[in-house]
């Protein structure tokens, strides 16, 4: 096993507390704790959890789970925590309104796509997989008054989101204030030692470690990261608001999106989502601020390494050559996925095409709504003529014609009536 100094330097790297008081308390703690865990013979209890809120994990999610890898790496346990139960409640930690309720069904659909896509980034063979439901459905009405007794109702108003919607008159419902009770109980059930989180869950982690001290259990130690922002380089990354880099999309896909981002986002994407060494990091920000580099070359070293990451070197290398030849030479790539349609279904009775719809069924949108979107951005083509409109004449579409979405994504539709009558 790595040196207790190797391991609290690369564990503690890339973590935000809001304050360096809270930082150097939990890395401290975290030293003594690998120290304890080293002289009894155990690897430490480490856990992230994740509620499920929508079906595919991006790459703000990876920034705790590439931490969990590496305490894994390390010999560490690590407990991938589905919150199956917290889900239903709600985390106001990063939100100004309440969010909706999800529905049972719903969420155990986004459990299992989860579990799967958390692969990409944990070794499957050394994750415990865990659902909140099994020990949050068993606690009884005086289970939960007992927990909450611990707090105050000032100390959760304490937090900015919560004390705004209470200062505007915004509904403050009941249930977000037991959250905290809730996620704070999974620590206990786990016994963790070491628990990660975004910072705007700090206040959660840190009940977490009240109440772990009520039932008679050494405090976890809480190490939390800042929020990964968006392509757009304004917003969180976030799948509602279009701006999110999926871990299941297609590499080409991942490595267009990185290539997209701000150049002020260049270095935050490194120390986040890559394992470039600290040394090398501090080289590359000041080349970068000195203007000695070429953004977009750390651009595509970045992508390159993300695209690895999850696919692996030849997906990686494939994508860099797509992105060259669609995007910087403005080619039309030589292989193309055939997509079969039914032009019969397709056409409407007044001789138009749904384009939305078109998208939809060729895999180039996961939604009719995020295909208006992208219909709406401009950045739709059909054989070199741009659609600014959801519907267009039925001679747009031919079989074989090429679909393009942005800059990476092509389609070829081919219809399937033709097939269907040729065999």
């Amino acid at each position: 096993m790595e040196s207790i100094d190797k391991q609290v330097s690369v564990l503690m790297r890339g973590s935000e507390f809001g304050d360096q008081q809270t930082k150097g308390m939990m890395t401290e703690e975290l030293r003594q704790r690998l120290v304890e865990a080293s002289n009894e013979g155990r690897p430490l209890r480490v856990y992230c959890g994740f509620d499920v809120t929508a079906p595919d994990i991006h790459l703000g999610h990876t920034i705790p789970m590439r931490k969990l890898r590496q305490f894994q790496d390390f010999g560490h346990e690590v407990t991938f925590v589905i919150g199956t139960f917290t889900t239903l409640i709600g985390d106001p930690s990063d939100r100004d309104e309440a969010r909706s309720a999800s529905i049972a069904e719903q969420i155990e659909q986004n459990a299992r796509t989860y579990t799967e896509q958390a692969f990409k980034i944990l070794d499957r063979n050394k994750t415990f997989v865990r659902f909140n439901q099994e020990w949050l459905s068993k606690l009884t009405f005086a289970d939960v008054i007992k927990m909450a007794s611990n707090f105050t109702v000032q100390q959760f108003l304490a937090r900015d989101r919560l004390r705004n919607r209470w200062e505007m008159n915004k509904p403050l419902w009941l249930s977000e204030l037991l959250y905290p009770l809730a996620q704070g109980y999974d620590a206990v059930h786990l016994r963790a030692d070491v628990q990660l989180g975004g910072t705007e869950q700090l206040f959660n982690l840190m009940a977490a470690r009240k109440l772990q001290e009520v039932f008679g259990q050494k405090p976890q130690i809480c190490i939390t990261f800042p929020v990964l922002v968006g392509i757009d380089g304004t917003q969180r990354m976030s799948k509602s608001l279009g701006n999110y880099i999926g871990v299941y999309e297609p590499p080409e896909e991942i490595y267009g999106k990185v290539m997209s981002i701000t150049d002020s986002l260049i270095m935050d994407y490194f120390e986040l989502l890559t394992n470039v060494p600290a040394k090398e990091l501090a080289e590359l920000r000041q080349a970068l601020a000195d203007d000695s580099v070429n953004p977009m070359e750390l651009k595509k070293r970045l992508a390159s390494d993300i695209v690895t990451q999850l696919d692996g070197p030849e997906a990686s290398t494939q994508a860099e050559e797509h992105f060259s030849k669609t995007v910087q030479k403005k080619e039309t790539p030589d292989e193309i996925e055939e997509k079969p349609v039914s032009f019969r279904e397709l056409i409407y009775p007044d001789g138009n095409v749904n384009v939305g719809r078109l998208l939809t069924e060729i895999g180039l949108a996961k939604s009719v709504s995020e295909a208006n979107r992208l219909i709406g951005q401009g950045g739709t083509v059909i054989d070199d003529r741009v659609v600014t409109n959801r519907m267009v004449p039925s001679e747009w579409v031919e079989s074989g014609s090429i679909i393009k979405v942005g800059k990476r994504r092509f389609a070829k539709v081919i219809n399937s009536d033709i097939l269907s009558s040729e065999q």
